[in-house]
């Protein structure tokens, strides 16, 4: 059977199937199995391939799995963030999209065609546009950012500074998606309204006071060569390019200093807000006009959690230096229409890459028709099950809980929703793929249809705020109706975890994989997004609800908080020699807990699902030599371990590290230590001797 499961829940299945012959003769049997054979030596050799054999994993796990990963790592389009090997992902749905890019007969049948021959009519244009290098003065885009504000590095004495707003020209411009000094995210429940987080200035390197403090920094020749690049299109002199970015520069030094007085921390900076009696910042409802029809969310009750105080120092500061914000703000939007290529051979990647984001919804019916297989809908269920079942068997067993609290815990396990694939909710998606016929391409103008491009994609992101008058309150974010993306995830206010469709391929998840390599990758991330529900955020929530009140009782919760101190300062000892600066223990504390819990009970998980091969006969036994990997010398267990860090084989430049650090998620070379490190179970498996790096023999770090 092929079928396709769009919205799954252990033991309820909404399903759309259609048959399929499968031949039952000896010979297709033994052609299964040879091809099964085949592509296991294939991705064991793929395996071996990441690893670092030089290094002893019980010294540096990380290196020893990951250590060659960027050296025969495939040679595709990125964009300005890290490569890693979960994320790698998007390259094999990129191959999905541009084969369902012409699959004309399932749109038929889809009832989507006009909007696939929109798509393609994109995509096409995109190919044949020049995006590398990138035209910066393309009148279609020094027209836009006339409109919006100006361009006084460009139009000089024509620029009118006292006209200018830069809160104005800022909230234009989170109508092409730039976040450029409003920082605009959505919430993701009822009535789905903007919240903001605070700017994160520069362009290809994000900029700190003291990354910046002198010109010969990565920081500084990165965004001074970015700027240089697009005022070169304007033939701008070499002294007024030089002045221009000393002017944005000097506008950024001036804005950080005024997020470094609380240290960029949302909650101290409301406090100085409170001690100084800082008045409300007025100029909020122009950014409601302009962004959202003139609907502000604070009338529904929503706090939009801005700091009042940042926002009237940023406004001194602006004032103070109009030329350098405007130009920063210009040459901002010019950045996100830019492809930032690094050679014409990457034209392509784009062009596929852009068509599944801005046509998110279309390709996500297509890919879950055609590509979501049924054969490994049992299965996938089963491994959730499995560490749902070693979650509890831990709430159950953990010996600190209170009686009362353990029944509470329980209660929560036993309501969480398992969603794999995605969630369905056929008339928002139906409107939002009926949307795409209102695009208006320009046949002759790339750019142009690029300016109307960007702005759908942000109607889309804020279609549910601005039709949430006309949605049931139980209305789900978009992103947990979109299976064609890498992404889980655990929502709090649902208690359910969501492993999206998308996210099911290598080095996630392979039907043909041994169950040990299974339960280490995927079976890991189950675990890890289970494990939020009882994170120090999860557990002031039971089931669907805010509780109100912590539902740890005081003993309970002074001990659990004592196990979170454990991982935060375990984190805060990790040391990034790039960028000279400390993992935050703190700010990523639920994220470490979850690494180590998911680990812990996909583990767990799968020693109870070997557990029913004991005691079998010689023929039998052949299923557990299949729990190996051709190619790779490793038990079972040694192979668990490796495919959970092969997840997170990256390659960092120095401005992924300053990215991440503001990050919620640890570095993806610290996340793989820091979970082995705090496992006895690894030290066993891989035989690490007492005293060495991975096995120091100190208490270990454990909530449940």
């Amino acid at each position: 059977m092929l079928c396709v499961f769009g919205y799954i829940l252990v033991g309820s299945y909404i399903l759309e199937c259609k048959a399929r012959i499968v031949g039952n003769s000896s010979n297709s049997a033994n052609v299964i199995k040879d091809d099964r054979v085949e592509y296991l030596k294939s991705y064991g050799e793929k395996m071996r391939s990441y690893m670092n054999l030089s290094v002893a994993p019980c010294d540096d796990f990380y290196e020893y799995a990951c250590g060659n990963w960027k050296n025969v790592r495939p040679d595709r389009f990125q964009s300005n963030h890290r490569r890693d090997n979960l994320l790698d992902i998007v390259f094999t749905l990129l191959n999905e999209i541009e084969k369902l890019l012409t699959n004309t007969e399932l749109a038929q049948a889809l009832n989507v065609s006009t909007e696939l021959q929109v798509a393609q009519k994109f995509y096409n244009a995109c190919l044949s546009a020049v995006v590398f290098p990138f035209p910066a003065a393309e009148p279609a885009y020094l027209e836009l950012i006339r409109s919006v504000g100006g361009f006084p590095a460009v139009d000089e004495a024509a620029w009118n500074a006292s006209g200018f707003s830069w809160f104005n020209m800022s909230a234009h411009l989170t109508n092409l998606g730039v976040n450029g000094l409003i920082n605009e995210f959505i919430d993701s429940q009822y009535p789905f309204g903007p919240y903001f987080k605070l700017p994160e200035l520069g362009f290809d390197h994000t900029v700190q006071t003291d990354n910046i403090a002198n010109n010969t920094s990565r920081a500084y020749k990165l965004n001074e060569k970015r700027m240089q690049s697009y005022l070169l299109a304007y033939d701008l002199t070499e002294d007024k390019i030089s002045e221009v970015i000393a002017g944005v520069f000097d506008f950024w030094r001036d804005a950080l200093a005024i997020a470094d007085r609380f240290d960029r921390d949302i909650e101290k900076c409301e406090q100085i807000s409170e001690n100084e009696n800082v008045p409300k910042y007025q100029q909020w409802q122009s950014y409601y006009d302009i962004a959202w029809n003139g609907q502000n969310f604070s009338s529904e009750g929503v706090n939009e959690e801005y700091c009042d105080y940042y926002y009237e120092q940023l406004e001194k500061v602006c004032s103070k230096n109009p030329e350098g914000v405007a130009n920063y703000l210009a040459m901002l939007l010019l950045y996100t229409m830019d492809a930032k290529l690094k050679g014409e051979k990457y034209h392509k990647d784009y062009c596929l890459s852009t068509v599944q984001s801005g046509f998110a919804f279309l390709f996500d019916k297509l890919y879950m028709m055609d590509t979501f297989i049924d054969q490994t809908r049992p299965e996938l269920s089963n491994i959730v099950k499995e560490v749902r079942n070693s979650l509890r068997n831990a709430l159950e067993e953990v010996e600190w809980l209170d009686p009362r609290t353990r029944r509470m815990a329980l209660l929560k396990e036993s309501t969480i929703k398992p969603i794999i694939g995605r969630n369905k909710n056929e008339e928002v998606t139906s409107r939002l793929i009926q949307e795409i016929n209102e695009l208006q391409l320009e046949d002759r103008s790339f750019p142009q249809s690029m300016i109307q491009f960007k702005k759908l994609i942000t109607r889309w992101r804020r279609f549910n705020g601005l039709h949430h008058k006309e949605l049931p309150k139980d209305t789900k974010p978009l992103n947990y109706l979109l299976g064609i993306q890498v992404k889980a995830f655990y929502s709090r206010r649902l208690n359910a975890i969501h492993v999206m469709a998308g996210t099911l391929h290598p080095p996630v998840y392979h039907p043909e994989w041994p169950s040990s390599l299974k339960f280490g990758t995927l079976g890991f991330l189950v675990g890890h997004e289970l494990s939020h529900a009882f994170d120090t955020d999860g557990f002031k929530f039971l089931d669907e609800g805010y509780m109100g009140i912590l539902w740890l009782l005081s003993r309970s919760r002074a001990i659990f908080m004592q196990r979170v101190m454990c991982f935060v300062n375990h984190y805060n000892s990790y040391h990034i020699p790039e960028i000279n600066r400390n993992i935050n223990g703190k700010s990523t504390q639920d994220e470490n807990i979850a690494d180590s819990g998911g680990l812990k009970y996909a583990l767990d998980a799968y020693r109870n699902h070997m557990k029913q091969f004991k005691n079998i006969s010689d023929e039998d036994n052949k299923t557990l030599e299949s729990e190996q990997m051709p190619g790779l010398d490793l038990s079972p267990e040694q192979l668990f371990f490796l495919g959970f860090a092969q997840l997170w084989c990256a390659e960092y430049e120095q401005e992924d590290y300053w990215e991440e650090l503001a990050d919620e998620h640890t570095i993806d070379k610290f996340r793989v230590l820091g979970v082995v490190s705090n496992s006895p179970d690894f030290a066993q498996v891989y035989s690490c001797p007492a005293g060495s790096p991975l096995n120091l023999q100190a208490d270990t770090c454990r909530i449940w």
